[in-house]
């Protein structure tokens, strides 16, 4: 649970993708003078160095940082980024690069507050130690430290989070960034979000998360839309197709609840180009959604979807669609709603019986009313040939070989209120032939 060393990772293509944006978010909250509250629920150890041991071995920063170092023609988004981390290496080597934690203290200003965490000891111990050494180094230059502003404890940053919510300033950033090891931490992401929420509904929540093929990480982010927050805004950032036995990490996303309303535009200005820059093959796009915490097939009408240049309207999740009262099918219905099976043509209503017989007709006489004029089931119609005499009781004629002559149509039977002229309209029930109307 513990094996997890983000140096090996440090300044990689998902480092980009989220360190861009936390930037941005800093941005957002800095053009409000109040005071706000940076929390960090898994800061690693703060700063990285790229020709370290572990950053060499398996050299992911030329997935992300490496070919963006040189480059001038960055949009403007991009460049205060990356002016961040060139700030850490004056000499204009590229040898050290920030975590999300050494990005916060440079955007705070001086009365915003940071709260980390990380459960690691080793790496606890140098975030500690990197911090204090920022402190000496303001001291130095004659700065201001931060001092009991900027708070590192070793802990679970999940059980952290929630005496500190709501903050006392009102205003709070969080960042949630576990390692996800383990299949546990999507769902832990969930319901802290789901206690967050509850608690400071207002904040603004950042969840970073890897794009791979196990099925945790393919429903995480339908997952996240679910949660009860007002607005939400999905991004992520692929640079290469995934290798057919599904390891490595060639995409990852970030995935804001509340997400400032500058924040879409500027994706859509950056992507395109981190899309460029550090795409491998064909493979290589972003996506942007965005919507509010709505479910079912309301999730379809209320989230876009932009892959790459083209728009995509966004499905519901599940089993939306086909469960949907408003679809006509499915296991939900509205009172009185007929579910008909697929195929079936739509039933005709019936007017139900008064005449007390307990059996639907159309031929009912009202009291009082003229009877109207019906002919019975079974009667021939108009025009038709003669119905042939009925094989079930030949006569003594044709038992001694005579010509057999048709046995004449027994007459309507009368009594009570039933007509006794033939061809008259009936109620109930007739006899006619012998047979059942």
């Amino acid at each position: 649970m513990l094996s997890y060393r983000h140096a090996f990772h440090a300044g990689n293509h998902a480092d980009v993708l989220k360190h861009f944006i936390q930037v941005q978010l800093h941005h957002y909250m800095n053009q409000k003078d109040a005071a706000y509250t940076y929390i960090d629920t898994h800061s690693g150890a703060g700063v990285y160095a790229l020709d370290s041991f572990q950053s060499t071995k398996t050299a992911e920063f030329d997935t992300g940082i490496g070919p963006l170092w040189t480059l001038t023609d960055v949009p403007a988004p991009l460049k205060e980024y990356l002016d961040l981390i060139k700030g850490m290496n004056p000499s204009g080597k590229m040898r050290y690069y920030p975590g999300s934690p050494y990005v916060a203290e440079q955007m705070a200003r001086e009365q915003d507050r940071l709260r980390l965490f990380e459960l690691h000891p080793a790496d606890c111990k140098i975030l500690a130690d990197n911090f204090r050494k920022l402190d000496a180094h303001k001291a130095e230059q004659g700065e201001r430290s931060r001092g009991r502003r900027v708070m590192i404890d070793r802990g679970d940053g999940f059980d952290s989070m929630k005496a500190l919510l709501p903050p006392p300033s009102r205003r709070a950033l969080v960042l949630i960034d576990p390692p996800y090891e383990v299949k546990d931490d999507y769902k832990r992401v969930k319901e802290a979000l789901d206690d967050a929420l509850v608690r400071f509904p207002s904040g603004i929540y950042a969840v970073w998360y890897p794009v791979l093929q196990r099925m945790e990480s393919r429903q995480f982010a339908d997952r996240l839309k679910r949660v009860p927050a007002k607005e939400w805004l999905n991004v992520t950032l692929t640079i290469q197709t995934p290798t057919p036995d599904g390891t490595g990490l060639h995409s990852s996303g970030m995935f804001i609840l509340n997400p400032p309303y500058t924040l879409e535009p500027i994706l859509r200005e950056v992507l395109p180009y981190l899309v460029r820059v550090l795409g491998k093959d064909a493979g290589a796009r972003f996506t942007i959604e965005k919507g509010t915490q709505v479910t079912g097939t309301a999730l379809g009408r209320s989230a876009s979807r932009t892959d790459g240049a083209a728009g995509l309207p966004r499905q519901p999740i599940g089993n939306a669609r086909r469960a949907s009262p408003l679809s006509g099918k499915g296991s939900l219905r509205l009172p009185g709603q007929v579910m008909p099976r697929e195929g079936d043509e739509p039933a005709v209503p019936v007017k139900p019986s008064r005449t007390g017989t307990g059996r639907p007709t159309q031929d009912a006489v009202r009291p009082g009313a003229a009877p109207r004029t019906s002919a019975p089931k079974n009667a021939a119609p108009r025009n038709a040939a003669p119905r042939a005499p009925s094989r079930a009781a030949p006569d003594a004629a044709a038992r001694d070989g005579a010509q057999a002559t048709p046995r004449p149509p027994r007459a309507p039977r009368t009594g009570g209120d039933r007509p006794a002229t033939p061809g008259a309209p009936r109620t109930g029930r007739t006899r006619q032939g012998g047979g059942r109307s």
